[in-house]
């Protein structure tokens, strides 16, 4: 599961790094540079699923501001994604719980670099303000910031396991509009459902543009 994304990722990677430019993410985390990406890949090719994305005229590029949160950093396979993702999620919900810290809005999942195996990620649990007295945080877990800069939101709506027809969808959507996208995407689960097949899944991908 997920490949597909990651291969789009990596093809926009390969084309931004032959040009030499870099693309600035609202949602990637404030104290790195996320890493580039393995080579590039051609995404396989597919009908677009019925709920995939389907970006338009009406797309915007607006800016993201960084906000507070409270980090998990991992890795796993493409196809154990969805359980380690939604796991980490459910471990930074617990980590505010005992900290005492109060969060805010969806979690948010950076993917920060892939190849044809898996992706290492960042799992991100936004939080209501700063914490005045930095709190003392269970290991793994640290504070950072989600990351900013002009981007572009596109919706998935459906199973996650049909989201890379939603990847093809922007790869397209970029190449029509001219743009390059950073080496990283974002992922945020609005509703992360009950399971990878759950088509009342919903989440939004912020493509970061340059």
């Amino acid at each position: 599961m997920r490949q597909v994304a990651g291969q789009v990722m990596r093809q926009v990677a390969a084309q931004v790094a032959a040009l030499g430019l870099g693309l600035g993410l609202a949602l990637a985390p404030a104290h790195a540079q996320a890493p580039a990406p393995g080579s590039a890949t051609p995404p396989a090719t597919r009908e677009a699923a019925p709920n995939a994305a389907a970006p338009n005229s009406d797309q915007r590029i607006e800016q993201i501001s960084a906000r507070p949160a409270l980090v998990l950093e991992g890795e796993t396979a493409w196809e154990d994604g969805y359980s380690t993702l939604t796991g980490a999620f459910q471990r930074l919900k617990a980590e505010l719980a005992r900290a005492q810290v109060k969060g805010a809005g969806a979690p948010v999942a950076v993917f920060v670099a892939t190849d044809d195996v898996g992706f290492k990620f960042q799992a991100m649990a936004p939080l209501a303000e700063a914490p005045a007295v930095e709190p003392q945080l269970g290991a793994g877990f640290k504070l950072g910031r989600t990351p900013t800069g002009r981007a572009v939101k596109f919706e998935h709506r459906g199973s996650y396991e049909e989201i890379d027809a939603t990847y093809e969808a922007i790869t397209a959507w970029l190449d029509e509009k001219n743009l390059d996208a950073q080496d990283f995407f974002v992922e945020e689960f609005v509703n992360a459902g009950r399971g990878p097949d759950d088509s009342e899944a919903a989440v939004d991908v912020y493509v970061f543009v340059k």
